[in-house]
């Protein structure tokens, strides 16, 4: 039996902190709990009153006769804490604190919250909140609404978390609405216990959820755990799906950082790795959050990416038709047999191809005929409907062909009832019978396009790892001599000197501390070279001026010397200038960035994008964090717009993927193995043709000393 079984499916609730005067919190949640009709036993705990809405109440709930499953407190923080130690000694299995005036004001509310924690953790009991909305279990079996929400949804096979109790009236009052059902419901507030990992792995094990909805503010644990355990939750045979709204998208304003990479590396780039490394489907409105959770709750998924349009209405098609696209979608082109098919059934004015338009004027039969012909075509893998309301518009009939149909497909069909009064009965029987239907077209095709998204992740390959030697203990004497020295930017010539112990290839290379030195090393590497400036004050090198690229002879490099030594004075007066470095010129190759940064909560980042100067123009780039294998490599690259330039375009050919993502694998390792390493950039990284390898141009390193 799992402990949140208290929390979602009590047999016995006293509510602590009731109060006589309606419109109270106190009274509301008894009032709820009462009037929502809960299948259990309800007791009413407050010193000063006999009773509330005629239900006996109990001085405290030591006094109560029976055994209590959970406990619902409503006091302020020291009170609470005094309730919280009597639900203990009364063998509570369940806490849940509604009330506010803890962690979130700081100060000793916050004090108390953690002893309330403490008292919990030693007692094996689960907590939820403090400040939060409450838990509701619609299920007939239970029909518990312990919140201060009036409103008891429907049931349905989607469940909810929240860390806001304000943003869940609000859902319940849209899905009242929309008639869309719960399985569960709950608000988490602070989350001094119960927090959204432990209902993850709650809903995975409830035969009633097959879809949770999550409004996130902020995840408490690290990103490892979360990851590892949400992944396997959300594939395999059985998959709970998951969609996530998460607030605060943007970051004000970048970082102060030495390398691009901490400069781009926001905590909401980092949620988006977590949430894709998790298999988490993140949209950006609570709009969003509805239609996907509504197609994923019909559980019937695209196999592949064609899809069919059917339309009564022209423009309504070309809209879908656009959306479709853009969500990753294809129109699937019909066999000869289901045009043939198709013209039995449309007028001569119809179009017969995709997207199929029926007509202004088309009944129940001809949508049914035409759904049914397009859906039997092998080469379509879903359906889209669009109906708009036309004075001979049979929108419940529509409906009614639509849910024949769809009972005996395993194909998707999703629809767009477009208007609200005109086609609202049509709508409720759709929904009635979880097929997911929509006020406009896009949103349709969208839903679609996350519902392809999700059976791509779930049928995504598995493979092997890659077999890495490294020489962690050269790299590691390399940092702690900066470190003892109280040095945190490594210099290039260190820098590289690690990146050959994790296997990559870099340049001849030596520093020159005048022009008589930078001839002589120019001329045992070879012309032509790239020259720059070597100065702990000044990291980035181009906004300096301090690099020169192609230097083909002498003559050549003593100008520039003269010109790099220059502009370095001009761009820092102060800074300490070591020399210029000498560097042979690299390989022509496609220009891309690795980088870590390291985040106090999540810790080590992974990044990859387009490289070069413009990564902060384009910030093509994508993040990752542990755990860290060959799988996430590959989709990670995959996963920047400018893939196709790697893959090859007009003719070139391919670049060395497979070395990028040994890298990327690396670069985890280092991390993991120096977790000192505070922020990394490799930018340029020339990628040569498939089978060529890499090369490093440039690298900047900069380390934390264990105290900070």
């Amino acid at each position: 039996m799992d402990r949140l079984d208290a929390i979602f499916a009590p047999e016995t609730v006293a509510v602590i902190g009731v109060s006589t005067q309606k419109g109270k919190v106190g009274h509301d949640i008894f009032a709820n709990i009462l009037y929502g009709g809960f299948t259990g036993t309800l007791y009413p705990v407050n010193p000063k009153a006999k009773s509330i809405l005629s239900v006996k109440c109990y001085t405290s709930i030591a006094n109560i006769p029976d055994p209590i499953d959970l406990g619902m407190i409503i006091l302020p923080p020291k009170a609470a804490l005094q309730a919280v130690k009597e639900c203990i000694s009364k063998g509570v299995k369940g806490i849940v604190i509604v009330s506010a005036g803890f962690k979130e004001v700081g100060g000793e509310g916050a004090q108390i919250e953690i002893k309330i924690k403490q008292l919990c953790a030693k007692a094996k009991i689960r907590l939820v909140g403090p400040n939060c909305l409450g838990v509701i279990n619609p299920s007939p079996t239970v029909s518990l609404n312990a919140s201060f929400s009036s409103r008891m949804p429907k049931p349905g096979n989607v469940s909810f978390i929240s860390q806001s109790g304000a943003l869940c009236t609000a859902v319940l009052d849209y899905a009242a609405d929309k008639g869309f059902g719960f399985s569960k419901f709950i608000s988490i507030g602070n989350k001094a216990d119960v927090d959204e990992l432990d209902l993850l792995r709650y809903y995975h094990n409830d035969p009633d959820t097959d879809v949770v909805m999550i409004y996130m503010e902020e995840l408490s644990r690290g990103a490892e755990e979360f990851i590892s355990e949400v992944r396997e939750m959300t594939s395999g045979t059985h998959p709970t799906h998951v969609i996530v709204i998460k607030s605060g998208s943007s970051d004000a304003g970048a970082k102060a950082a030495a390398s691009h990479t901490g400069a781009l590396a926001g905590s909401d780039a980092l949620y988006d790795a977590i949430f894709t490394m998790s298999g988490i489907l993140r949209c950006s409105t609570v709009n969003q959050l509805f239609d996907y959770a509504q197609a994923f709750a019909g559980n019937k998924y695209p196999t592949g990416d064609k899809i069919a349009i059917i339309t009564n209405a022209g423009g309504p098609g070309i809209i879908a038709t656009d959306m479709s696209e853009q969500s990753g979608l294809k129109l699937a082109t019909f066999s000869d047999e289901t045009i043939k098919e198709l013209k039995k059934y449309l007028p001569a004015t119809a179009n017969f191809h995709n997207p199929v338009d029926v007509i202004g004027d088309a009944a129940k039969d001809r949508y049914e005929n035409t759904l049914a012909t397009v859906l039997s075509d092998r080469g379509v893998d879903a359906a889209l409907i669009i109906l708009t309301p036309q004075s001979m518009t049979d929108a419940i009939g529509t409906a009614e062909a639509i849910v024949h149909i769809a009972r005996n497909s395993i194909k998707p069909i999703v629809c767009a009832f477009m208007g609200v009064v005109d086609v609202s009965d049509g709508v409720k029987l759709l929904q009635k019978h979880k097929i997911p239907v929509y006020q406009f077209p896009e949103s349709a095709a969208r839903s679609l396009g996350a519902l392809r998204e999700g059976i791509k992740w779930l049928s995504r390959k598995i493979l092997p790892p890659f077999d890495l030697v490294y020489d962690t203990a050269k790299a590691s004497a390399i940092i702690d001599g900066y470190l003892k020295e109280g040095r945190l930017v490594l210099g290039e010539l260190d820098g590289n000197e690690i990146l050959k112990c994790y296997g990559f290839q870099t340049l001849p290379m030596a520093l020159a501390k005048n022009k008589p030195e930078a001839c002589k090393i120019a001329d045992q590497i070879g012309y032509p070279v790239v020259m720059k400036i070597v100065s702990q004050d000044i990291l980035h090198k181009t906004d300096a001026g301090g690099v020169v690229v192609g230097v083909k002879d002498a003559n050549g490099l003593e100008d520039a010397f003269d010109t790099i030594m220059g502009k370095a004075v001009a761009y820092n007066p102060d800074a300490r200038i070591e020399g210029i470095l000498i560097q042979k010129l690299a390989p022509k190759g496609k220009e891309v960035i690795l980088g870590l940064s390291k985040d106090p909560v999540f810790g080590h980042a992974v990044m990859f994008g387009l490289g070069g100067i413009f990564v902060e123009v384009y910030k093509d780039v994508v993040f990752r964090l542990s755990p860290m294998g060959r799988n996430v490599a590959r989709r990670m690259v995959k996963a920047i717009k400018g893939y196709p330039i790697l893959k090859g375009l007009r003719g070139e050919k391919p670049s060395d993927i497979e070395t990028i993502e040994k890298h990327i694998v690396a670069l985890k390792a280092m991390a993991d193995n120096h977790p000192m390493i505070k922020e990394l950039d490799i930018n340029p990284l020339f990628v040569h043709e498939e089978g060529a390898g890499t090369t490093v141009a440039d690298i900047i390193i900069r380390l934390e000393n264990e105290e900070s």
